[in-house]
C-alpha cells in the first residue's frame, strides 16, 4: 500500500498575502477540483488532504472546505484541518474540525508566526495528544518574504517533542535544507516522523538526506509525500526511484530497498489512522 501523507486541497483564494510570493516561485497554481485530484491520486492507495492557515497573512482554508473536498473525492482520502495556534478560538476550530470528520491537523508556524515550544500552546498539544490526533507540520524553508525561518528549524520540534512526547507529528519536507538536523530529531523521538516530499527535486540535498537516514538508521521514520498539486504522486515516486538507480560512486548508494520501504510504509498505522 502506498500512502501519500502530504497533499493539498487549498486554492489561490485561500492564500491571502502569501499568494504573491508563492506564485513568484511556483507560478500560477492550477485549479484543483476533486476530479483532478482523484486523477492524480490514481498512483497511491490513500492520501491525506490538508489546507493552510496563517491568520496574520490572511491565509485560511476553512474546515468546511476541506471536509467538503474529501467528501467529493472518489479516491480514499483523509482530511486534516489547518489551524493557527495564534487564533484565540483555535480549540473551537479543533472541535469543529473533528465534528466534520477531519482526523488530523496541519500547522504552518513559519507563516502563522507561532513558536510551538511556548507554554501558552501547551493546552492545544495536550489535547491532541489525549485525542491521538496526528500533526503534519511545515518545516524548512518557505517562498514567503514574511516567513519566520527560525520557527521552522527541526531543532524547534526537538523542543516540542521533549515537552509533549506523546504527540505524533510528521515534519514536512524533512525540514529542507536542514535535513541533517531533522534526521537526528527523528532518531531521538519515537513519535516524530518526516515526509520526503521534494527530496527528489534538489538532487544533492535529497541524496544526502536519504543516505544520512540510512546511516543513522531512521529510514523507518520516513513517509512518502508528494506535496500535490506542486508535484503529483507519480512525479514523487518516479523521482525517488530514479535516485536509487543513480550510481553515486565513490560515495554511498541510495539502496533501492530504502526507497521501496519509504513508498510502502504503513504510515496510517504509525499515525493512528484507519484507511477510509
Amino acid at each position: 500500500m502506498i500512502v501519500d501523507v502530504h497533499t493539498h486541497c487549498n486554492t489561490s483564494a485561500h492564500h491571502g498575502r502569501y499568494e504573491q510570493d508563492r506564485a513568484r516561485i511556483y507560478g500560477d497554481r492550477p485549479e484543483n477540483p476533486p476530479e483532478k485530484y482523484d486523477e492524480a491520486m490514481a498512483d497511491v492507495d490513500v492520501s491525506i488532504v490538508v489546507g493552510l492557515r496563517a491568520t496574520r497573512l490572511g491565509v485560511a482554508t476553512p474546515n468546511e472546505y476541506i471536509a467538503g473536498f474529501v467528501e467529493q473525492t472518489t479516491r480514499p482520502a483523509i482530511g486534516y484541518m489547518a489551524l493557527d495556534l495564534c487564533d484565540d478560538d483555535v480549540m473551537d476550530q479543533l472541535e469543529d474540525g473533528l465534528a466534520r470528520g477531519l482526523q488530523g491537523v496541519k500547522l504552518y508556524p513559519i507563516l502563522a508566526g507561532f513558536d510551538v515550544r511556548e507554554p501558552k500552546h501547551d493546552p492545544f498539544f495536550r489535547e491532541v495528544a489525549r485525542l491521538g490526533i496526528p500533526l503534519l507540520i511545515h518545516t524548512g524553508t518557505s517562498a514567503s518574504k514574511d516567513a519566520i525561518l527560525e520557527l521552522s528549524h527541526p531543532l524547534v520540534y526537538d523542543g516540542l517533542a521533549r515537552r509533549h512526547p506523546d504527540v505524533r507529528m510528521v515534519l514536512a519536507h524533512m525540514s529542507h535544507p536542514w535535513q541533517r538536523e531533522c534526521v537526528i530529531v527523528l532518531r531521538k523521538h519515537a513519535n516524530v516522523y518526516a515526509d520526503v516530499s521534494a527530496m527528489w527535486l534538489r538532487t544533492m540535498e535529497g541524496y544526502q538526506a536519504i543516505v544520512r537516514a540510512q546511516e543513522w538508521d531512521v529510514v523507518h521514520k520516513l513517509m512518502f509525500g508528494s506535496d500535490y498539486p506542486i508535484w503529483t504522486p507519480r512525479q514523487g515516486i518516479d523521482g525517488l526511484r530514479a535516485m536509487a538507480r543513480k550510481d553515486w560512486s565513490p560515495f554511498p548508494q541510495i539502496e533501492p530497498a530504502t526507497i521501496e520501504d519509504i513508498l510502502h510504509r504503513d504510515s496510517l498505522e504509525l499515525l493512528g489512522l484507519k484507511a477510509p
